[in-house]
């Protein structure tokens, strides 16, 4: 096994594209456990850790810039007010040693249908840059994974950064694992308001062969939400609607039963998480910013 540390992202370009199955490591909180398991081999590893900018983030007006390679941890202390559902999410993650050497970049690459950072990409709404020596292109996150364990990059491809919408309104995370800490999810299920746009994201995770939006939920909500006049009125959501809302997220996941839990306990978690976490966002909308407040 050859293992590459070019000094710069040039270097690092350059790299991919002369071996395209080197295999990216940085955190190596996945890579390594592949390795250390024998249950990947590869012929080149490419070190990303001297490359400064991949652990650095810019946040403009619009849309936080996260390196590839910036680590739970920062997440967690310095993004929550632009990124509160990934900094949720973050806190997830395994243990405070995985937290600091995992990253969003890291997550993406591997495209575990139960990676934590997943449910909160999709319902916040990112991009992910994906470079090489050709150029660069951004890629929504929807359409990022492409299978268990697969992506959309090219062989000479890597993941510059992730672009993340700055958050316009509250966004929640909640995960179902078989105990409370250093636990693959089960299940997963991340919302965000969009009070701009009024429009509400989701994102499920662990529930299907990858992770998806609740896009039919979303769209019956988002109905709701406006025929009702609710971005306006503030009034709580009436049970019936989170509750068709719930029922329609679970719809929206094709679980399979594994050693982690069963296919039915999946939809009926997915199905309790939806609904809470819509009443978490939405009081919190309520306090904040949403127009008249009715019992």
């Amino acid at each position: 096994m050859d293992f590459l540390r070019p000094a710069s992202w040039e270097e690092v370009l350059a790299a991919k594209a002369e071996h395209p199955s080197a295999v990216p490591i940085a955190g190596g909180t996945d890579v390594m456990v592949e390795i250390n398991f024998d249950h990947r081999r590869p012929d080149v590893l490419l070190d990303l850790n001297r490359v400064a900018e991949l652990h650095e983030w810019e946040v403009g007006e619009r849309t936080v810039r996260l390196g590839a390679c910036v680590p739970y941890t920062r997440i967690m202390e310095h993004l929550r007010p632009q990124l509160p559902g990934l900094a949720l999410a973050a806190h997830t993650v395994g243990s405070p040693q995985i937290r600091n050497r995992g990253s969003v970049g890291g997550n993406l690459g591997a495209a575990s249908p139960a990676g934590d950072a997943h449910p909160a990409l999709l319902a916040a709404g990112a991009e992910v840059e994906a470079v090489s020596v050709r150029g660069t292109r951004m890629i929504p996150v929807e359409e990022f994974y492409t299978g268990v364990k697969r992506n959309a990059l090219a062989p000479d491809e890597l993941i510059r950064a992730v672009h993340i919408a700055n958050a316009d309104g509250p966004q929640q995370f909640s995960k179902v694992g078989t105990r409370n800490a250093m636990v693959i999810a089960v299940c997963a299920f991340g919302l965000a308001l969009h009070p701009e746009t009024r429009t509400v994201r989701t994102g499920i995770g662990s529930a299907a062969p990858t992770p998806v939006r609740a896009v039919v939920a979303e769209e019956f909500l988002n109905a709701a939400l406006e025929e009702g006049g609710f971005w306006d009125n503030g009034r709580i959501v009436p049970p019936a609607v989170a509750r068709q809302f719930a029922e329609l997220v679970a719809a929206c996941a094709s679980p399979i039963d594994d050693v982690r839990g069963t296919a039915a306990y999946r939809r009926h978690a997915l199905t309790v998480m939806a609904r809470r976490t819509l009443g978490w966002t939405w009081q919190e909308y309520r306090d904040g910013t949403g127009g008249t407040r009715c019992a």
